[in-house]
């Protein structure tokens, strides 16, 4: 699989792996960073063991995970990934999202989404691309739908969470045949 750098003036996405991980050490101890999340990234050897997965399953050519660098903060900032990847549907997920507390309300999610989308779209000429977010999470909901993706259904009680909470799951989406139009808005909103 092609593993590309995504990037402008104020984001970077590169290959997430075992030797930069370690870049993320103390924003993953962050209190409630991936409350919303099944993962578990609070100590070194669980974040070890998160990017182990991500690389399993880039290995597979199933996720594509991405260290974020913040180009104006000049610091690692998180981690996401091109997840659930279907070469033959051409679907894929934008998810595993998670950024510092100090990087959160920045724009540095936008940026960076921007660029997963148009990568999803225009290189690797994906039919659409999906968001799954728990149902609690509002700021992740709000975050996706500024983006222009659709809520498609919501998946009642599908997801185990760690402390035995089963949550449900927002689907949402952005078709191929959407995203120039959505291109055009999020191009004002990164400037």
């Amino acid at each position: 699989m092609n593993t590309p750098t995504l990037e402008n003036n104020r984001v970077k996405l590169t290959l997430l792996n075992l030797s930069n991980y370690a870049h993320l050490g103390q924003i993953a101890q962050e209190k409630d960073l991936i409350y919303y999340s099944p993962s578990d990234i609070s100590d070194p050897e669980k974040l070890r063991a998160y990017v182990q997965i991500a690389i399993e399953g880039y290995d597979n050519k199933t996720t594509l995970p991405f260290i974020i660098y913040d180009k104006e903060k000049q610091a690692y900032a998180g981690a996401t990934r091109f997840g659930l990847i279907n070469w033959k549907n051409k679907v894929l997920h934008i998810g595993w999202t998670w950024i510092g507390h100090h990087f959160q309300g920045t724009g540095l999610n936008a940026n960076m989404k921007f660029l997963m989308l148009q990568y999803a779209f225009e290189t690797l000429a994906f039919e659409k691309v999906e968001f799954r977010i728990d149902e609690r999470n509002n700021k992740s909901r709000r975050a996706v739908e500024k983006l222009g993706a659709t809520l498609e259904g919501i998946l009642r009680k599908d997801t185990l969470m760690n402390d035995g909470f089963r949550r449900s799951t927002c689907c949402y989406g952005i078709l191929k045949d959407e995203w120039a139009e959505i291109k055009k808005s999020l191009l004002n909103i990164i400037k």
